[in-house]
């Protein structure tokens, strides 16, 4: 996977967090508090500026009070309903 996938990724994986988070009604802030990161950090990660880590991405998860899969729905290709993210790195 070459880097402009892992660009691409990074700003699809922040446009559903933004999109996720604006459905629940709750701000940058009052997300980065229920996730248990920084304000600044979730506004990078929604501009798809951070590469966030495994344990990070679970603390969003948590925060919107979602499974990872729900969270990773619709992001590089992986539409399916059932699928387990591993389009996310086939290219």
């Amino acid at each position: 996977m070459n880097n402009d996938n892992f660009i691409k990724i990074n700003y699809e994986f922040g446009k559903r967090v933004r999109f996720l988070r604006e459905q629940r009604k709750l701000s940058q802030e009052e997300l980065a508090l229920l996730s248990d990161i920084n304000k600044n950090y979730l506004s990078d990660i929604e501009r798809g500026e951070r590469n966030p880590t495994l344990v990070v991405i679970k603390k969003i998860a948590n925060g919107l009070n979602i499974t990872l899969e729900e969270l990773f729905k619709g992001i590089g290709g992986n539409s399916k309903k059932s699928s387990k993210f591993n389009n996310l790195f086939n290219n």
